[in-house]
């Protein structure tokens, strides 16, 4: 088993979420050589250097990794990514010259999927507006008050990746029906979740209860969903948002939400943070979340086993899981 070189440019902060304890120690064991630093501490360009520097085989990264320069240190060979989109790291360059990637594959999917069911449940039983209204307006439910449960509603997904196919899984319970629309909805997938293809994004919006936007964004779904899709989601209908807001036109969805028809959860914006001034702010019929879908502070150790898996295999010269090719990196977020 050969022992190879690694650099973690992490922060402490990471380093103690993402790898805490015997996690670390046993990265260490891993390496023949191990050296730290923090990339905050300098510019991306003091990064670089200190990369160069050490000019280790692998490279273990985060969100605050810097990107990598155009021309890598000689010995590189992997980087271990314990996030999510690499393609902020590293470019399509880099992966077609033949470094290897990896990151943090569906480790942290069931997270991001209990985040989405979580603003299913705010928007069908009124969370905000009961949250909003109690505190400002010591408000009490009368004989009017309306309230949705999620059983035996109708989900539609827009997108099939992982975060969807886990929260098929935690959909089970409730007994609804789902479609998806996504090109990897086929056969196989119909018959283990259970899920129908949806024939078009219009039918996706027009014929469930519930819509979750969960698909990539590439340039092909960028402002895909427009404000034709939005209005035909049924008045009391949710709209819940935990995949990429650029996804979705979203001047057209403040409009339709300040119509106040329909439900809306969003834990993804187009700009983010989101500006101080947005409309959705205030609005009693949506529910706003600042990016909190995954993974929860607690759970980034997932994402470190994840990558404690893959560094174990790469060191005994076995196959990485999630690991990111050229087909994957065009068609991720």
């Amino acid at each position: 088993m050969k022992r190879p070189t690694i650099f973690a440019a992490l922060t402490a902060q990471e380093l103690r979420e993402f790898l805490p304890a015997a996690r670390l120690i046993e990265v260490r064991t891993l390496a023949a050589r191990f050296e730290h630093q923090d990339p905050t501490a300098g510019d991306a360009a003091a990064f670089h250097r200190a990369l160069a520097a050490a000019n280790s085989e692998i490279l273990l990264a985060c969100w605050k990794t810097p990107p990598l320069p155009d021309v890598l240190p000689p010995n590189l060979r992997y980087v271990c990514y314990l996030a999510g989109s690499v393609k902020r790291l590293v470019t399509r360059d880099h992966i077609a010259r033949g470094l290897i990637v990896t990151n943090w594959g569906g480790s942290i999917s069931r997270i991001v999927a209990e985040w989405a069911l979580f603003h299913i449940f705010s928007c069908l039983r009124r969370a905000t507006y009961w949250t909003l209204a109690m505190h400002r307006e010591s408000a009490w439910k009368d004989n009017g008050t309306e309230t949705a449960s999620l059983f035996g509603r109708t989900v539609g997904l827009h997108g099939f990746g992982q975060v969807a196919r886990e929260l098929v899984r935690l959909l089970q319970p409730f007994g609804c029906q789902i479609t998806a629309f996504a090109p990897d909805v086929d056969a196989a997938a119909e018959r283990e979740f259970g899920v129908k293809p949806s024939p078009s994004l219009e039918a996706l919006f027009a014929d469930n209860d519930i819509v979750v936007e969960l698909a990539p964004l590439i340039p092909e779904t960028t402002g895909c969903v427009t404000e034709k899709h939005l209005r035909l989601i049924r008045p009391g209908g949710v709209f819940v948002n935990v995949g990429r807001g650029a996804v979705v036109d979203e001047a057209a969805l403040l409009r339709v939400a300040q119509e106040g028809k329909i439900m809306v959860g969003l834990d993804v914006f187009t700009v983010e943070p989101l500006p101080a001034d947005s409309g959705f702010r205030g609005l009693p019929n949506v529910t706003l979340t600042p990016h909190l879908a995954g993974p929860t502070t607690d759970r980034r150790r997932d994402a470190g086993d994840f990558a404690l898996a893959n560094l174990r295999a790469y060191v005994a010269s076995q196959p990485l899981q999630a690991l990111i090719d050229l087909r994957t990196f065009d068609t991720s977020t």
